[in-house]
């Protein structure tokens, strides 16, 4: 299927705004670091939310979504549904600390916290890994995505869509820095929910599909209804279900739901006018992030088992597909094809936006790192501010290339999450604990990185080839997370703890409270703020999930919706007094 002549006017309509924006925010961006990669740190919570959703919203999550779907049924969705405790707590205990660190990168967070060579080793270490390594993995991820919408939905080879779409978000990243990309968002935000929804309403009344009714008594569909997977069969909700919930969601790094809180998250929170906006944001993107936007993409994959019940049906309708690019996640935009012309075009944009919007937000904290944490501060100390800008906007373009060569070589949507997860497992519990226990040092961060890294290297490209006995992806993120965590803390036991002058002027600049910080001055200063921050993080995640399965068993007709709303009601207006009552 080819788009009409109103489809392309729609989608080069939101290119061309993109550049115009890019255009206009050039002007202040440009002037130093503090415009260009946090958009002058005077952002409203609202703004800022928005944009965090948007970003965390590009061309691979509805991809994700409908594999997990196909695959595990919608309670596959808890691999990342359980990524909401992470982000209520970052919410109620981590965005006021890190709006109050006043740093610009949450890698400079480093030498605020840590002392000596260690953290200045740290700090360069890091900024490179994330800054090139995991920063294009993620960008790897998300351009696989962009090149499989393209292939079906646009009838484009792989590297026409990348060329196309990669310099348009080049040119209005590089030149409005993050307020263009802010902007950009609210805009692609607005398409995206537009879009998802019109879409969903459409494909469920495709004479095929005959409606939600029917849709939700199809025998392709029947038994991947359960929100929570089969709990008689640990096979099914070990992986799905308990793995996700008592072991990823603080042991795995994962971009948009670091434990404590990092990257663009944090990025955000650095760009708010204060610590209420930081907090108000967080707490946006989280509801709508879980809460709000996943049913349409649930319905549209449920519609796609009807459809195209098996991978050959998507073969037999799109043989132009390469077969290493076809997967399950494919059905996502071979039910897109099915729209009319100009709701096609709509979602079409939609998801372009989507990708622009992420790729956006990962090249521009990308270079952050290299500029502020490698570049300024270990090769050219002395550089201005110009200069610096201009050197962001030289690692974006190296950045944008390695991230589309990337994308060209992944076959799978679930294949990129599963790495990233595995790449990241056993690290999170340091950004939890690093904040709150004064023994953490430089070297527990160290060693658990390189741990991590030998250990997903180890399963992706040895384990197999010994003839060992074949791992889940789930077994390997426990074990991985196992190893790691042991090796880390008895490191940190092992080496030397940071000077108490650094962690003195931590204390005295960020006061996290606690008992772990009794040893210095100033650290019982005020009431510790973490419990109330515990109790919010529980009522928040059971606001959350009270909307989100609530509104599941609405859509399935079941009654007990209404209680699930019900509580979700009663957790908001807890939640509400709690965090008020300071």
């Amino acid at each position: 299927m080819t788009l009409s002549y109103i489809d392309w006017v729609i989608v080069f309509a939101y290119f061309v705004l993109s550049l115009v924006v890019g255009i206009w925010a050039s002007k202040k961006a440009g002037r130093d670091t503090q415009s260009f990669f946090l958009a002058g740190r005077n952002m409203p919570w609202w703004l800022l939310g928005v944009s965090m959703v948007a970003t965390t919203f590009s061309t691979d999550t509805p991809n994700l979504v409908t594999d997990l779907v196909r695959q595990n049924g919608v309670s596959g969705n808890w691999a990342w549904w359980a990524f909401l405790l992470t982000g209520m707590l970052t919410v109620f205990v981590y965005a006021n600390l890190w709006r109050r660190s006043g740093v610009l990168t949450d890698i400079e967070f480093y030498e605020l916290r840590y002392s000596g060579a260690a953290a200045a080793f740290l700090r360069g270490f890091r900024a490179l890994y994330l800054g090139l390594i995991f920063n294009v993995l993620v960008m790897g991820s998300v351009s696989l995505a962009a090149i499989k919408f393209g292939e079906i939905v646009l009838g484009w080879p792989g590297w026409m869509t990348l060329t196309i779409a990669c310099s348009i978000t080049l040119v209005y990243s590089a030149l409005g820095g993050l307020k263009a990309i802010i902007i950009t968002d609210f805009v692609q935000f607005i398409l995206a929910m537009t879009g998802s929804i019109w879409a969903c309403i459409y494909l469920l009344g495709l004479e095929q599909v005959g409606g939600l009714a029917n849709l939700l008594t199809s025998e392709n569909v029947a038994d991947k209804l359960a929100l929570i997977p089969d709990l008689s069969n640990p096979d099914v909700w070990v992986p799905v279900l308990l793995v996700p919930l008592a072991v990823q969601w603080w042991a795995s790094y994962y971009p948009g739901a670091e434990p404590g809180g990092g990257g663009y998250i944090a990025q955000r929170m650095f760009s708010a006018k204060d610590e209420t906006n930081a907090v108000g944001a967080t707490f946006l993107f989280n509801v709508a992030h879980y809460a709000l936007r996943p049913w349409p993409w649930i319905l549209i994959a449920l519609s796609s088992l009807v459809v195209f019940p098996q991978l050959t049906d998507i073969q037999a309708a799109f043989p132009n597909l390469p077969l290493d690019k076809l997967g399950h996640d494919v059905a996502y935009p071979a039910m897109l094809t099915l729209l009319p012309a100009g709701l096609l075009g709509l979602v079409a944009a939609s998801l372009i936006a989507a990708f622009m919007s992420t790729m956006s937000t990962q090249l521009n904290l990308g270079a952050s790192y290299l500029v502020n944490d490698f570049y300024h501060r270990f090769l050219k100390p002395e550089a201005g501010e110009k200069e610096l800008v201009w050197a962001g906007r030289m690692f974006t373009i190296v950045s944008v290339i390695l991230g589309a060569g990337l994308g060209l070589i992944l076959t799978s949507a679930a294949q990129a999450f599963s790495l990233l997860l595995l790449l990241g497992a056993g690290t999170g519990l340091i950004y939890i604990l690093r904040w709150f226990w004064w023994r953490i040092n430089a070297y527990t961060e160290i060693v658990a990185m390189v741990t991590s890294l030998i250990i997903a290297s180890y399963f992706n490209f040895v384990h197999d080839k010994l003839g060992l006995y074949p791992l889940e992806s789930w077994q390997k993120i426990v074990i991985g997370a196992v190893l790691t965590t042991t090796v880390w803390i008895v490191a940190t036991f092992f080496t030397r703890p940071d000077s108490d002058e650094t962690l003195q002027n931590f204390v005295m600049k960020v006061n996290p409270g606690g008992p772990g910080w009794k040893r210095f001055s100033g650290s019982d200063s005020q009431p510790w703020p973490v419990p109330r921050g515990i109790l919010s993080m529980v009522l928040g995640c059971t606001a959350v999930y009270g909307f989100l399965l609530g509104t599941g068993h609405i859509i399935y007709g079941s009654s007990s919706g209404v209680f699930l709303l019900g509580l979700a009601s009663v957790a908001s207006v807890g939640l509400f007094k709690v965090w008020n009552s300071s």
